[in-house]
């Protein structure tokens, strides 16, 4: 191997596939980079084996080879390298090690066998859709730190996606609250598509793609998920991230969203957040707030209470809908769900006092969220 490369693009390439590279002492190919020449490309690769990522920058190649090197040591020393081209070459009588100049810089880093780097599973021909990929990561944030790990039910310790003709819906659930967030977008697909996505490969996607503009493909199969990011400068993939996807049937969430409410709260979002983080300093030891609704007076009441810090109490005005009724919620959770809502007004619908209590955006459709009441023992 033999080429020279820009400090800068190898620079945002390492950052890139650095992110899932993973410290395993029984399998310590995992932290390194297979650093591959692809005739002007220099490629990199990494993976963790439940997902993997391949980069590719210009270079100019003079011969081709590929090796294995250490990711934290790479990483860290090419931070303190000048602005300036990098001259990096293989030994021809000893491949494992890397050669690497700049300007006053040189330097020998010992690599490992190539041969024992797991393979990362490659695009094959199929359907894909393409989304713009700041509107998939942005949905995709919103919901990514609700499912808990789950043994006896793995399933909903990822993220669920469904993929319509004009529809991508996005699901998470720990059992005590669920988002939904919907992108409405034209898809040339011959049929729906549903898997689930790990949570921690859900987080690797938005880490590795969430800066990037414009599209991003994404090719559905019926056990792996493969995302194609393109190169502005020429017609060729920048980034390629597959996953395995979790294995069984997501449960079918729609059962308990609520399909008519008996209350109907309209609340101005930033007032509302504010009360309930203030109540949260007197929460006891399951978090909870308290919640009184008075359709007829036209206000909230909030209260929540701690033996020993004392108590909360204020009142909001809002528009009221429906019975009265009181209902307690962990305060945490509903923090969670209302800082996804972007609008000025929310709408919070309950079906009663023990049942789910629905959060959404005024007049939006994209985002709706759970959550279950604390009940009262």
């Amino acid at each position: 191997m033999k080429l020279i490369i820009l400090k800068d693009v190898l620079k945002k390439g390492v950052a890139t596939v650095e992110k899932i590279s993973q410290k395993v002492l029984t399998l310590p190919i995992l932290q390194n980079i297979l650093f591959e020449t692809e005739k002007n490309f220099l490629k990199l690769s990494t993976t963790n084996l439940e997902s993997g990522i391949i980069w590719w920058g210009l270079s100019k190649t003079e011969k081709e080879g590929q090796i294995c090197i250490p990711t934290k040591l790479f990483s860290n020393f090419l931070n303190f390298l000048p602005q300036k081209p990098i001259k990096i070459e293989t030994e021809e009588m000893e491949n494992q090690i890397m050669d690497l100049e700049c300007e006053n810089y040189k330097t020998k880093i010992k690599g490992f066998n190539v041969e024992d780097f797991p393979i990362i599973p490659q695009i094959k021909d199929g359907e894909f859709i393409t989304i713009k990929t700041e509107q998939f990561c942005g949905a995709l944030a919103k919901i990514i730190n609700i499912p808990s790990p789950s043994m006896t039910r793995p399933e909903i310790s990822g993220i669920f996606l469904q993929f319509q003709n004009d529809l991508i819906k996005l699901v998470a659930t720990d059992s005590f609250r669920l988002a939904e967030e919907k992108i409405f977008t034209k898809n040339n697909i011959l049929k729906e598509y549903s898997l689930i996505l790990p949570q921690t490969t859900a987080r690797e996607i938005v880490s590795v793609f969430t800066e990037k503009k414009g599209d991003l493909k994404i090719y559905l199969s019926a056990n792996q998920i493969f995302f194609e990011y393109m190169m502005e400068e020429v017609d060729h993939p920048q980034i390629q991230f597959t996953s395995r996807l979790v294995e069984g049937e997501y449960p079918n969430y729609q059962e308990i969203i609520p399909k008519k409410y008996g209350t109907r709260l309209i609340l101005q979002k930033e007032e509302f957040l504010n009360q309930i983080k203030t109540a949260s300093f007197f929460s006891g030891k399951i978090n909870e707030i308290k919640m009184k609704v008075e359709p007829k007076n036209k206000k909230i009441e909030i209260f929540s209470q701690n033996p020993d810090l004392g108590e909360y109490r204020s009142e909001l005005k809002g528009k009221v809908e429906g019975k009265e009724l009181a209902i307690s919620f962990n305060h945490r959770f509903l923090v969670d769900g209302i800082n996804e809502i972007k609008t000025k007004e929310l709408v919070l619908e309950f079906t009663g006092g023990e049942g789910a209590a629905a959060l959404k955006p005024l007049d939006e459709e994209e985002y709706l969220y759970i959550i279950m009441p604390i009940k009262a023992s």
